[in-house]
């Protein structure tokens, strides 16, 4: 086929011999299929910030961390060198998920590369070497679902353990391969740790997969490893191999409101304390705030 105007640089530079197709055109890239140090592989041309469709990236990207202060600082004034530094750091995110995640362990397309917008990384192909399907496009026996759904539990397990949530897992984002599921489209992944919407995403993407796999396995609709893995990572007892049961109670004690609202009050109180030091102007006035704030509270 004609070679694409993005894929030119590369074709000269000898990293691409030859551009056999295009395999998908998506609202963040474009795919071709490409031969590359003498395999087949797959280059992934990222769309310009203009012409995608996706509308959360504000969402997404939070807790990324920018090391650079300058580039830091213009990313959140919107300048125009920040809107392009804020679009090259929306591209990497996802080669350093992959990058990340293949360490990890995490049944991921390989990376091999990164350069100008376009990211050169395996080609993931079924039984009969054919490019591999979407889960979306395939019919699975009951068994197939449950070993493919158990799978897919491991790998988000350990992209958690890395520190990752897909952010969009779903049908559409996984391909089965010879060996089984693959995981595709990381530029939306988030920081577990840094991102509010964090444990949101991650048991929405193992909904997502709940409910696909359960169309061929029923039983699989009464798991509920969402909440059980989170669970466990917020109290730092996830670990790769960590044994699931599907299962999460539910705490349905009822909420003391009484002591909430104590709560609530005496940080209130001593935030107003805080204030009144800083006003004083000196480092001091915050001691004696914080004494004047333990006094009052003894007095309550």
């Amino acid at each position: 086929m004609k070679i694409p105007k993005r894929l030119q640089p590369l074709v000269d530079d000898g990293l691409i011999e030859a551009v056999e197709s295009q395999l998908m055109s998506g609202k963040e890239a474009q795919v071709y299929v490409v031969r590359s140090h003498g395999e087949r592989r797959c280059a992934k041309v990222f769309k310009e910030a203009k012409q995608r469709s996706f509308k959360q990236a504000v969402q997404y990207q939070e807790g990324r961390r920018e090391r650079n202060s300058r580039r830091s600082r213009a990313m959140a004034k919107k300048t125009r060198y920040g809107q392009k530094e804020q679009e090259q750091a929306w591209l990497n995110a996802e080669v350093d998920a992959l990058y990340r995640l293949a360490a990890a362990d995490v049944r991921v397309p390989k990376p091999y590369g990164f350069i100008d917008g376009v990211l050169l990384m395996e080609m993931i192909s079924d039984a009969e070497g054919f490019t591999a399907p979407r889960l979306d496009d395939v019919t699975l026996s009951a068994e197939q679902a449950r070993e493919s759904y158990a799978k897919i539990i491991r790998d988000v397990v350990k992209m958690l353990c890395a520190g990752l949530v897909h952010g969009d897992l779903s049908e559409f984002n996984v391909l089965m391969a010879a060996d089984g599921p693959v995981i595709i489209d990381l530029p939306q992944a988030v920081d577990a740790a840094g991102n509010n919407s964090a444990e949101w995403m991650f048991e929405r993407d193992v909904d997502n997969m709940r409910r696909y796999f359960g169309r061929f396995a029923p039983e699989l609709l009464a798991t509920d490893y969402g909440k059980e893995i989170w669970a466990l990572y917020e109290s730092g007892e996830l670990h790769p191999e960590s044994e699931l049961t599907g299962c999460f109670v539910h705490d349905t004690a009822p909420v003391d409101v009484g002591d909430l609202m104590t709560v609530i009050e005496d940080v209130r109180d001593e935030e107003a304390y805080r204030r009144a030091a800083l006003n004083r102007g000196d480092e001091p006035g915050v001691e004696e705030a914080a004494e004047e704030w333990q006094a009052a509270q003894k007095e309550r």
